[in-house]
């Protein structure tokens, strides 16, 4: 199927046929995700999280390799990195080892000074024909702000509270705070990526009217063969709606992964794990009964990171096929707008 390209000022920048990009999530498959977006149009970002220099040097040259790119071209994917994780490999410089690999994109987040990471992209860049462009989520207009004048980024993922994974716990609605972020900055300034909650074509359309570059997904794309997560997992998210979800720093304590930078939490299916808090169980309790459950194989006590759209899908197919729709409808709805004009 042709894909009718839709026209932003992200799309002419990258080259692509549609405003679609898949966040920069640290889930299994989402080297496998990215690849199957980028080949069939859109923009592939993959999560880094953990992973040291060498193993991110290995996914891209792979990754290279799959695309048929040539080493003295532009590597036409993402890599995302966060903040916080950084601080404690100061030893590891990946920041340097994606920027080596020269790809188009790195995404920054979640940390108390994003901005040395930022920094340090500019000064490995200096003096360099090839330059990698700055992706950094923001939860608040103070935020799109300082990473528009301090920070002189590329794009604003401007990231809402519907969405799946970690934010900002504070954060306001996406339409809403894509909406006052578009007023905040100039019209010639960074891009503006809308992120959170997005799982329709119907959503990107509206979007795109607002004004905004791109739209990433991430929840979307969990819904796909290439999704490695254990098929219990999407079982539990094919039957969620749009209640199913919420935000808590208790599934990061009883997953052992807290850390995160103050007013950050994440999103996910709520079962089992957010009972056990509001009964006041002691940490030491909620963590027995998670270590507990996961050897027993309970689907209550999984934590799965998913924002709000999860409630809006049901099926599981190859994340091209889901680009693809995703972009159709966004034209079939593109369309009717227009026809509203008399």
């Amino acid at each position: 199927m042709t894909m009718q390209p839709i026209q932003t000022r992200l799309t002419q920048r990258l080259n692509l046929k549609t405003p679609i990009i898949s966040a920069a999530m640290a889930i299994p498959g989402v080297e496998d995700i990215a690849y199957a977006v980028t080949k069939a149009g859109g923009f592939g970002f993959v999560g880094n999280a953990m992973d040291g220099s060498a193993t991110i040097k290995e996914r891209m040259q792979r990754l290279r390799a799959k695309l048929g790119v040539l080493p003295r071209d532009p590597l036409p994917m993402g890599f995302g990195l966060l903040g916080w994780l950084l601080d404690k490999s100061t030893d590891d410089d990946r920041v340097a080892a994606i920027l080596e690999g020269r790809p188009t994109a790195i995404w920054l987040a979640f940390g108390e000074d994003i901005g040395k990471y930022i920094q340090k992209v500019h000064d490995y860049e200096a003096g360099r024909e090839h330059k990698t462009l700055v992706f950094v989520i923001v939860n608040s207009v103070a935020e799109a702000l300082k990473a528009t004048n301090e920070w002189k980024v590329d794009a604003l993922v401007v990231q809402g509270n519907e969405a799946g994974g970690h934010g900002g716990a504070g954060a306001p609605p996406m339409f809403d705070l894509v909406q006052a972020v578009l007023k905040a900055v100039p019209r010639n300034g960074p891009f503006v990526i809308a992120a959170g909650g997005i799982s329709t074509g119907a959503q990107i359309a509206a979007l795109l009217t607002m004004g905004v570059d791109g739209v990433t997904l991430g929840t979307r794309f969990l819904f796909t063969n290439e999704c490695a997560m254990p098929e219990a997992k999407k079982h539990v998210l094919v039957e969620a709606d749009l209640h199913a979800t919420t935000r808590s720093l208790a599934f990061d304590e009883v997953n052992r992964t807290m850390g995160w930078p103050n007013a950050c939490d994440g999103r996910a299916i709520s079962n089992a794990i957010i009972k056990d808090e509001k009964q006041g169980l002691s940490l030491e309790e909620r963590l027995k009964l998670f270590d507990e459950g996961t050897k027993k194989g309970e689907k209550d006590r999984l934590v799965i990171w998913a924002g709000v759209g999860a409630g809006l899908t049901n099926e599981i197919k190859p994340a091209a096929d889901v680009l693809r729709e995703l972009h159709q409808e966004t034209v079939e709805h593109l369309r009717a707008a227009s026809s509203l004009l008399a």
